[in-house]
């Protein structure tokens, strides 16, 4: 087996393996957020970049670049999906039932009214960083480079919309969850096409940044907390 097919091998390995890890934590051991986080950062962060140790590969560090550059075009695109987000819910809120998600993050994670800011704050900033290093920058932007562009952009979008399978069964209804899923779906292409180019996370991170602060803001509203 040539290196090139072994370096895909292990990094999609890992990819998966990551996913199903949290699978399981999300959807069968639903331990504390905190300790959700910590295994998180475990499996998202170490374990990439003990692979590109053991594996003899630099160029990890080029993944973190911030592009000035960008910024307006990315701080434009950021707003527009804070926007569409926002909208979807307003105009689908008296479709879809979103009633039972609250209780959901309660009884799974922990999650409540009294606590939510500061998760929210946690997964807007800390969270998108772990999910953008792990399934732009590993599955993605480093996959690439041994299985090519195509292969990679779809790898990652698959997988970082089925990573999201088990923390939203039973959120929705059936209909909704699928949606959901295709939007995962496509936002991950459009992620993985915002950083093809910088050859960095940055873009996809700051657009994912607002992604997460549109849905937090559905969360405060959920919590009657706005």
């Amino acid at each position: 087996m040539t290196s090139i097919k072994k370096n895909v091998l292990a990094v999609c390995a890992l990819v998966l393996l990551g996913c199903a890890a949290m699978t399981l934590v999300d959807g069968v051991l639903r331990p504390p957020y905190a300790v959700k986080s910590a295994v998180k950062l475990a499996l998202f962060l170490l374990a990439p970049l003990l692979y590109g140790y053991a594996a003899g590969k630099d160029g990890y560090h080029a993944l973190f670049r911030i592009q000035r550059r960008a910024l307006p075009r990315v701080l434009a695109l950021g707003f527009g999906v804070f926007a569409l987000i926002l909208g979807a819910y307003f105009a689908l809120r008296s479709v879809f039932d979103f009633s039972a998600v609250t209780a959901l993050l309660g009884k799974n994670a922990g999650v409540t009214a009294e606590n939510f800011l500061w998760v929210s704050l946690y997964i807007s900033f800390v969270n998108s960083l772990l999910e953008e290093f792990f399934f732009r920058g590993f599955a993605f932007l480093v996959l690439r480079r041994y299985a090519g562009e195509r292969f990679a952009c779809v790898f990652s979008a698959l997988s970082f919309a089925l990573y999201h399978t088990a923390m939203m069964l039973g959120w929705f209804s059936p209909l909704l969850f699928l949606l959901a899923l295709a939007g995962l779906t496509a936002g991950g292409v459009l992620f993985n096409l915002l950083d093809a180019r910088a050859g960095t996370i940055f873009p996809s991170w700051a657009v994912h940044i607002f992604a997460n602060l549109a849905i937090n803001t559905v969360g405060f509203i959920l919590f009657k907390i706005l």
